[in-house]
């Protein structure tokens, strides 16, 4: 894809995403063209229908969480990394629920879409454990659970940034190796 092109497409994404969050279903191709300030056209060459679109937000709203992680794997504090992707995956999931509303009434299922997450977050675990930062009793499936339980709540309760920085940190403390 040539450079203008994958700049398009992601201003295109970005822009296609706050819409979505803004005015869900109802979004409109044209809204989402303005806001990316390029034609429609352009997204309809790209993405040939509205799924194809809220599809290509999944993956790439995935591809931006596994970079993240990545890049947390490689920080100097294993502990400190894990529970700083765990509690931007919560406010992420406080910030666009409405968004995930939509993709869902869309019939979009995010955690069938490729590519996925959970081994980039197993290495996060892994390295916090051996670092001593997580208990070893902690395995993937608890560790979701929790990551699923407090972006559900937060979601549904509408966490203010305190209420869901006093709970993480709760829910860090249980996890927590020492």
């Amino acid at each position: 894809m040539r450079a203008d092109a994958q700049r398009n497409r992601a201003r295109v994404l970005e822009a296609a995403e706050v819409v979505l969050a803004r005015d869900g279903l109802s979004a409109s191709m044209r809204d989402i063209a303005d806001l990316a300030g390029v034609g429609v056209g352009t997204i309809y060459r790209q993405f040939p229908t509205k799924e194809a679109l809220y599809q290509a937000i999944v993956v790439d709203r995935k591809l931006r969480l596994i970079d993240r992680a990545g890049e947390l794997a490689g920080a100097g504090d294993p502990g400190e990394a894990l529970f700083t992707f765990f509690a931007a995956v919560v406010e992420d999931a406080t910030a666009k629920k409405v968004f995930t509303d939509a993709l869902t009434s869309a019939g979009i299922d995010a955690k069938e879409s490729a590519p996925d997450v959970r081994p980039a977050i197993e290495t996060l675990l892994t390295r916090a454990q051996e670092a001593g930062a997580v208990r070893r009793d902690v395995g993937m499936p608890e560790l979701l659970a929790l990551l699923a339980a407090a972006c559900l709540a937060a979601q549904h309760h509408r966490w203010d940034p305190d209420l869901r920085t006093k709970t993480l940190a709760v829910m860090f403390d249980g996890l927590s190796g020492r």
